[in-house]
């Protein structure tokens, strides 16, 4: 098997890695966790799941109360090597409201790099740059350039729309395109 593996690799040459995570009705999603404003005293409330057909649910209500105000779920994975021009390719069908999404080149980094996008309520493939994603603390952005780092750990679907909403984003496939 190894020398039949070996030969079609000689042949074909490397197979890509692009896909970061495809859900179906069989996805481990262990890796993802939600978090929300709870941690500082809000109390919006995500929740994060399959669903029949296959698809990760990410849903709840965001609430402005005790200074609240967002709800995410975040994916930590082994390291990706990747360039600044990369871009991440997502399949999403959201509900109309904007989202953000971020990625961290380093799990213990406290910043993050991110970006909005826009739902329509219908399925869409919507491309990010990473080069274009700029870098943000608790809701501020920082004076230190955009992405331009060689790998990504974590990846982080946000909703912060100041004000209080429910909201529901399914999730097909998150992918790397050169």
């Amino acid at each position: 098997m190894n020398i039949l593996l070996s030969l079609l690799l000689f042949i074909l040459g490397p197979m890509p890695e692009n896909t970061i995570f495809d859900f179906n009705k069989n996805s481990n999603i262990s890796s993802w966790r939600v978090v929300d404003d709870v941690v500082m005293g809000g109390r919006s409330s995500g929740n994060f799941g399959l669903s029949k057909e296959g698809h990760s649910v990410f849903s709840g209500k965001v609430s402005l109360e005790n200074n609240g105000g967002f709800s995410s779920v975040r994916h930590t994975f082994n390291r990706r090597e990747v360039d600044p021009n990369n871009k991440v390719v997502l399949r999403v069908k959201g509900d109309g409201k904007k989202y953000q999404f971020r990625v961290k080149h380093d799990t213990d980094d406290a910043h993050s790099y991110i970006t909005i996008f826009q739902t329509s309520g219908d399925w869409e493939t919507i491309e990010l740059t990473l080069k274009d994603l700029y870098p943000s603390f608790r809701g501020r952005t920082l004076d230190i350039p955009n992405f331009d780092h060689d790998a990504i750990e974590e990846l982080t679907f946000l909703i912060a729309n100041k004000k209080t909403q429910e909201f529901k984003l399914l999730i097909d496939k998150i992918e790397l395109k050169q």
